[in-house]
């Protein structure tokens, strides 16, 4: 008990844990553009697999880390398109089109690096450039906190001030308040004359941007290659954090950082004689009592209103 207790009150858990969560924490951002607009995220994970795939595929074709940023931005947004034309112009069942993207990113990824690289695992033998960590000038060298929150990757930074950006976005621009009305009532959004096709795009172009991005740092930066299946899950838990952050950005950076405390822990209980089943259930195990006391929580807020 000590040594999980010396684990967590150390400052390389509290910098895992950030580190950890940046892809978590792109894809609740995500989930909760989608959510605004009253469109379903459940193709988020695998929005986040291809685009992942586009990221070291563009690093590698450009010779350029920002090479690959961008092309895997744009294939997250192309996905994305893809996504609400299917959901929303052909007006397909949003469940049963998520289900079907995302299998379909697992199996165009493997033949991708497969055609490729000739294997069927990874993009190893790719030799493509990395987006950097960078150290904090005014903040290196202060005690812990230059320990905690210096050193990280561009995209994680990136991660923190978007969170702030949205928030801006979301409830301070036109455009925003827009998706926020189309998202809560389509009826009510036509009835004052807002085009609601039109704002529900731009939400999912804005989505498709935090996918991308997350799938970015997960090859790019999180490790320097591609690897199938490498989201593992991660697009579901930034869908969970969007929920217990009640779609709000702080809330959902929070939520991120539960998630990624959970991860991270997950990670130092190796170096413990800890079975390594139970590390490799703890981030969903996790996941799932949070959802559950959230659900708790919002269900007798419900019925006290209703009482």
């Amino acid at each position: 008990m000590n040594g999980i207790v010396d684990v967590i009150v150390s400052t390389d858990f509290v910098f895992t844990t950030i580190r950890v969560m940046t892809p978590v924490l792109f894809a609740a951002l995500a989930c909760m553009v989608f959510g605004k607009g009253g469109i379903d995220a459940i193709a988020t994970e695998g929005i986040m697999l291809i685009s992942a795939l586009a990221g070291v595929l563009g690093s590698y074709f450009t010779h350029s880390a920002l090479g690959g940023v961008l092309f895997a931005v744009i294939i997250g947004i192309l996905m994305s398109m893809v996504f609400g034309y299917i959901t929303l112009t052909l007006e397909s069942e949003p469940i049963l089109a998520g289900i079907a993207l995302n299998t379909f990113a697992t199996g165009i990824t493997i033949f991708v690096i497969y055609l490729l690289t000739g294997n069927k695992g990874s993009t190893q033998s790719l030799n493509n450039e990395v987006v950097p960590n960078i150290e904090l000038v005014l903040i290196k060298d202060i005690p812990i906190l230059g320990e905690i929150l210096s050193g990280h990757n561009i995209l994680t930074y990136l991660a923190m001030i978007l969170v702030g950006i949205l928030a801006i976005f979301i409830y301070k621009t036109p455009t925003g308040l827009r998706i926020r009305t189309v998202g809560e009532n389509e009826e009510s959004a036509r009835s004052v004359g807002i085009n609601v096709m039109k704002y529900k795009y731009i939400a999912l172009t804005v989505a498709g941007t935090m996918a991308g991005l997350g799938g970015a740092f997960m090859s790019l930066g999180y490790v320097s290659f591609f690897s199938r299946d490498m989201i593992a899950g991660r697009g579901f838990i930034g869908m969970a954090a969007e929920s217990m952050g009640r779609g709000t950005p702080i809330g959902v950076l929070i939520s991120s950082v539960l998630f990624g405390m959970a991860d991270s822990l997950a990670i130092r209980l190796q170096l413990l004689d800890v079975p390594p089943q139970l590390i490799q259930l703890l981030p969903y195990l996790i996941t799932i009592i949070a959802i559950s006391l959230y659900s708790y929580s919002k269900m007798n807020k419900r019925n006290r209103n209703l009482n």
